[in-house]
């Protein structure tokens, strides 16, 4: 899978932009803050429904324009898609595939890519829900109806949370709270999906993790991926107070482990007014030669781990994709690199049909990956 050409409108700081793309490595250099970034974030909005870089669809859209509009033509296999995505400041967003329309979180049946920047050293230093994010979207772009189960479990999981605030308010007794036990129910059904789906897609990321950190490192750190289940009774630092919520249940299915859970926690529930445990609150713990990544690992072996998943994520669609491999982005990691390391990245990604670079400094990137070369000044392309 390639991008072709792309077409932004009132998008981030470009009025208008067409942009056209060669197979194999492009190259955007221009000095920061001229919107090398914001052209790759709209190829990555359309495989993730996210950016990596804001949490608000908002931001995405011009100053004084009421939406923007992010269209790609993709090629695979001969054949062409044009993909498309309106950002509404006012109205749901709309999306549409060769001028039909279809709902925005069907986006990633159509269009895959792989996006790593500096922001994503998060995933080894920041908080638990960075990390559930970089899961979740993953899920996603592999089967994008988790994007409804996801969203249902939040539906549920915000209806339930509202019953336990009421319940604290109005001091009602845990055997009294019947409508409690219909959410449980809805929300062991989803949740338990969910986990298992985490889990799972953890397990297949964990051999392509172990080669890509050693493309990309030189060495052999012994990375792993270790979930952490609340359910099961992991505790987890989150923006959430849950001191002492664990559970001690450490066996049967996924359902009956979390209905267990629900079960344990439920005064302590009552009393926050707050779910407790479920897949909203779980981690990955991610650890090198046996010692977590999370305060051991230094900035160089942090950023390395980093890499490696996103590499590995790739690996793992390019694995299971009928539509090739793809699109791997490269957002402005060639600086924070040395020559030994830019040299090794530069042969990982050298296989990918398409892989899409910034960067400041045009030195800083292996000739290798500058055959196709854009230069960028205050949201126009100046020259190839």
């Amino acid at each position: 899978m390639r991008v072709t050409h792309l077409f932004l409108t009132d998008f981030r700081n470009y009025r208008t932009a067409e942009v056209p793309f060669a197979a194999g490595a492009n190259l955007f250099v221009g000095r920061n803050g001229q919107g090398k970034t914001n052209l790759v974030e709209s190829l990555g909005y359309l495989s993730t429904l996210g950016s990596h870089r804001v949490s608000s669809d908002q931001a995405m859209i011009r100053k004084d324009a009421d939406s923007a509009i992010v269209r790609a033509r993709i090629e695979h296999d001969g054949r062409e898609r044009l993909v498309e995505v309106q950002l509404n400041r006012s109205a749901p967003n709309r999306a549409q595939v060769n001028r039909g329309a279809i709902k925005p979180r069907e986006l990633p049946r159509y269009f895959s890519s792989v996006l790593f920047a500096p922001e994503d050293l998060a995933l080894v230093r920041g908080e638990p829900g960075i990390r559930r994010r970089f899961l979740d979207q993953l899920l996603v772009q592999r089967s994008p109806r988790f994007s409804a189960v996801i969203a249902d479990y939040e539906r549920v999981l915000k209806q339930r949370n509202t019953l336990l605030k009421s319940a604290r308010a109005s001091r009602v007794k845990p055997d009294q709270l019947g409508t409690l036990d219909i959410w449980d129910e809805r929300l062991v059904a989803l949740g338990a999906e969910l986990v298992d789906a985490r889990l799972d897609l953890v397990a297949r990321l964990s051999d392509p993790l172990v080669a890509a950190y050693r493309s990309v490192a030189g060495d052999d750190h012994h990375p792993r991926l270790l979930p952490q289940l609340t359910i099961r009774g992991a505790h987890v630092d989150d923006d959430e107070d849950d001191a002492d919520s664990a559970v001690t249940i450490s066996s049967g299915d996924t359902a009956e482990v979390f209905r267990g859970a629900l079960a344990a926690v439920r005064p302590k529930e009552l009393e926050r007014g707050l779910t407790l445990v479920g897949p909203h609150r779980d981690d990955v713990l991610f650890e090198l030669n046996g010692l977590p990544a999370k305060g051991y690992a230094s900035h160089g072996e942090s950023w390395s781990f980093a890499l490696a998943l996103k590499l590995a994520s790739a690996e793992l669609l390019r694995r299971e994709s009928s539509t090739g491999d793809p699109v791997l982005i490269l957002d402005d990691v060639f600086a924070e690199l040395d020559q030994a390391r830019r040299r090794m990245l530069a042969t990982a990604v050298a296989s990918y049909e398409q892989v899409l670079i910034t960067a400041a400094v045009l030195e800083d990137v292996p000739e290798v990956l500058a055959a196709h070369t854009v230069w960028i000044e205050g949201g126009t392309i100046v020259g190839s």
